[in-house]
């Protein structure tokens, strides 16, 4: 057995490792608090963001033991980095007070087009409105935003357990599907687009109508279901502003910005150090920047990145060796323990591929997209943003994943029945 192979089958036991792991992050932060002594150890495994890049750092350890340092660092070199860059810069800017006071703003006009109470109005947009509006603002960005006036408006509110799991699957499935309204938005769409040649066109007759429907049907079923707890709690959403317009409309434009040049690292992360200029100049109009949970959740990506690359030996002949419908529910399911954005971009490797076999395995690896934290890139900003509100400030990876099996089989529904 050749080195590479080695590295392959290594690179793979600890990826499930990794996913072993992750599973387990809530028993650790139990032990952190029983287990004074070892604490920090514990808090540390803890942490579901600094997972991946824990064993992708035990990977390339590997690699330099085996394959020597030149191997390892070309290995890490080859590595494509940009998407955990932009998440990093577009949650930065997405959670400023200037971005996230006119989302408010915006949500609370629409609510009040619908004739309901306003806590229950703004629940539904933030978990129907919010995941569309992803197709345009990306993904990442939508996630943010709905995690923070979620926790703000609501999960600080004490919600029942189940009430807040289930908010939680419903806001991770809907913000997957949500992105497919363009070919820019989703990782997993994002990855294939321009080797496929997908359009917009193309992004909205097969699949924009159909994630639409599904996103309003999970967050209306949701917001019905427990109407009577949501309209229970008294908040009361912030309307008045003293930031500028013109500073508003500044912050807007560097969002734009970054979206736009989303594939070209230097452009974005030129526009971020820019825009930390700016925040610098107008901090009295600034709450902190959550730079430390930005970091957290690209550190996630890019171990992600770097365990996922030798994970190709294996999980590309899966995905070819099956039918078209075998495909969406395979890619479904192993989106639940792999990126889904990593699983399209092997399949976007493949020559000869039909088109109903590509839309069948995007389509799967969407529907799945809410189903573990690590099934799709924003997952864990929403984990790190949100996981405050939940006991011990951890979130169960079993809790998740019962919470988001309704809402994804409504997405199985939409994609696969209708």
């Amino acid at each position: 057995m050749d080195n590479i192979t080695t590295i392959n089958l290594i690179g793979s036991v600890l990826f499930a490792i990794a996913i072993l792991h992750t599973f387990s992050t809530k028993y650790f932060e139990h032990l952190a608090h029983t287990h004074k002594k070892f604490s920090g150890l514990l808090h540390l495994l803890g942490e579901v963001e600094i997972v991946f890049g824990f064993w992708a750092m035990v990977l390339v350890i590997f690699m330099f033991v085996l394959e020597g340092k030149t191997s390892a660092v070309e290995y890490v070199d080859s590595r494509n980095f940009t998407e955990p860059m932009f998440v990093f810069v577009i949650m930065v800017i997405a959670a400023t007070k200037p971005i996230l006071e006119f989302s408010e703003k915006l949500v609370i006009l629409l609510s009040k087009l619908i004739p309901i109470k306003k806590e229950i109005g703004m629940f539904f947009l933030l978990l129907s409105f919010v995941p569309l509006l992803g197709s345009f603002i990306t993904e990442p960005a939508a996630m943010t935003l709905a995690a923070l006036l979620l926790g703000r408006l609501y999960y600080k509110s004490n919600l029942s357990n189940t009430l807040k799991y289930l908010t939680l699957g419903v806001l991770f499935v809907n913000i997957s599907i949500g992105g497919t309204l363009t070919p820019y938005a989703a990782p997993p769409v994002l990855m294939v687009a321009g080797t496929w040649n997908w359009d917009i066109i193309f992004m909205l007759e097969n699949f924009g109508w159909r994630s639409a429907i599904a996103v309003l049907i999970n967050a209306g079923l949701l917001t019905f279901l427990f109407r009577n707890e949501i309209k229970n709690i008294n908040f009361n959403p912030q309307v008045k502003s003293v930031v500028p317009s013109v500073l508003t409309i500044i912050h807007l434009l560097f969002l734009l910005g970054v979206v736009i040049f989303a594939h070209h690292p230097a452009v974005f992360m030129s526009l971020f150090l820019f825009f930390l200029g700016i925040t610098t100049a107008y901090k009295h109009y600034q709450s902190e920047l959550i730079l430390k949970e930005a970091l957290l959740v690209a550190f996630f990506l890019a171990g992600l990145v770097v365990i996922g690359g030798v994970q190709q030996w294996w999980l590309q002949p899966i995905l070819v060796s099956m039918s078209d419908n075998a495909v969406y529910f395979g890619a479904t399911i192993l989106t639940a323990f792999t990126d889904n954005a990593a699983l399209t971009y092997l399949g976007s490797l493949v020559d000869g591929l039909s088109d109903p076999f590509k839309i069948s395995l995007v389509a799967g690896a969407v529907t799945g997209g809410g189903l573990t934290v690590i099934a799709n890139a924003p997952n864990p900003a929403g984990i790190s943003i949100l996981k405050q509100y939940f006991d011990e400030q951890s979130i169960s990876p079993l809790g998740l994943l019962a919470g988001a099996l309704a809402p994804t089989l409504v997405a199985v529904i939409l994609f696969r029945v209708i």
